[in-house]
């Protein structure tokens, strides 16, 4: 979903609200419960996970994924814009030598629905590395149930040195 840039706030572009209501179905669907408080309507809905102190992000479903959405706590962790964001392979957030982990994890997770306690290291678009845990990775899903992108949510991260400085601390 790319939006052209305006004062508007992304949170209240129709695209973006509406892709707020499947990302909380589909967790509510998968995981059993709400990803946060309801709001009284779509738009404060939206307002509230774009606002919201921890990570969600989506992908959606071309062979190699691009980023469809990323709440203001994603956008400032990996250091960039919305406008970038949207346009960015989801696996280009991720190490190379650890791309086939991640995408075995994708797997299951369309498989199952969901996948819980995920964690690895992801990479910002300035190149700083930052370790993730407890993620909870959920497939997206229309009304009918099928399947438009994945999405992730956590809120615990920790900058990683450098890989310099960590394998002089590793000799």
């Amino acid at each position: 979903m790319t939006l052209k840039p305006d004062a508007e706030a992304i949170w209240s572009h129709p695209e973006v609200v509406a892709w707020t209501e499947h990302l909380l179905r589909s967790y509510r669907r998968w995981v059993g419960r709400d990803l946060m408080a309801p709001q009284k309507d779509a738009i404060a809905q939206s307002q509230a996970l774009f606002l919201a102190p921890f990570v969600v992000v989506s992908h959606g479903t071309q062979a190699s994924p691009i980023f469809n959405y990323g709440n203001q706590t994603a956008l400032d962790l990996w250091e960039v814009p919305w406008e970038d964001f949207v346009q960015m392979p989801s696996n280009q957030s991720v190490e190379p030598d650890r791309r086939a982990e991640r995408q075995q994890m994708l797997e299951a997770c369309q498989k199952q629905g969901f996948f819980e306690n995920y964690r690895g290291i992801r990479v910002t678009r300035t190149g700083r590395r930052f370790g993730i845990e407890r993620v909870l990775i959920w497939n997206v899903v229309d009304e009918g149930g099928d399947r438009l992108g994945q999405a992730a949510t956590f809120a615990n991260w920790t900058f990683l040195p450098e890989r310099e400085a960590l394998s002089e601390e590793l000799s």
